[in-house]
């Protein structure tokens, strides 16, 4: 895993990022992102009732900006 700088990352990437998303980009399983917001540890935007999207920034605070990608 290759530690990325936070600031240049996050304008590489949208302000919001779907679940799918963080889970592709960190290599972690989808249900972790959940679990997550589940634990409060990220906090779910629900745009409708089908979309959910979490805020960039608040995402790569969690992950320390590491990125698998």
């Amino acid at each position: 895993m290759e530690n990325i700088n936070k600031h240049s990352f996050s304008t590489e990437l949208p302000k919001k990022l779907r679940a799918k998303q963080i889970a592709n980009l960190f290599g972690i399983g989808l249900s972790t992102v959940w679990l997550y917001a589940q634990q409060r540890k990220l906090t779910p935007i629900i745009v409708s009732p089908r979309v959910t999207v979490f805020d960039t920034e608040e995402v790569l605070a969690l992950f320390g900006g590491s990125y698998n990608g």
